[in-house]
């Protein structure tokens, strides 16, 4: 994994490439495994975009959700499963960047999803998807932090989105 500033032109991101004030992969952990609801944008074969909340666990190095076998996102990611997925705080943003594959999770992670919605993660309900991370974004709103604790996060060997 590879930490640095994002580049992003005209918000006056500020500070070096990598060094000071950049945010540990810690803090976007911590986030991504204490959120309770997620958004999670697919792309239709047509290119538009469809965002949808989701119930999900972040274990280890990848989210875990499902979803119904023919809502419009199983049929997005079987079509491309290039996404998007942040949690729903926007005021300490997270936002990951990566592909979700059809998996069979840990038992860990299906007593976790039971333990934060009450509700089995069970396949014979719909697909279970993992979504692993290629770019992981990190902001916090508050004041000047912003411009000066913007981070991304990469993960090496994973394909750049719209890769093929």
């Amino acid at each position: 994994m590879k930490t640095e500033r994002p580049n992003i032109p005209g918000y006056g991101i500020a500070g070096p490439k990598e060094g000071k004030g950049l945010l540990p992969w810690s803090w976007a952990q911590r986030r991504l495994e204490k959120a309770h609801n997620y958004f999670l944008c697919t792309t239709r074969p047509d290119g538009r975009a469809h965002v949808m909340p989701v119930w999900g666990v972040w274990s280890g190095d990848a989210f875990y959700f499902s979803t119904g076998a023919s809502s419009v996102k199983a049929r997005n990611l079987a079509a491309n499963p290039w996404c998007v997925l942040c949690p729903e705080d926007a005021v300490e943003a997270v936002i990951v960047e990566g592909a979700a594959r059809k998996a069979r999770p840990r038992p860990a992670v299906g007593a976790a999803y039971f333990k934060t919605y009450k509700w089995e993660l069970d396949p014979k309900m719909g697909p279970i998807y993992a979504m692993r991370p290629a770019a992981v974004f990190g902001f916090i709103e508050k004041d000047e932090l912003f411009t000066k604790t913007a981070t991304r996060w990469t993960f090496g060997g994973k394909k750049k989105m719209g890769s093929k």
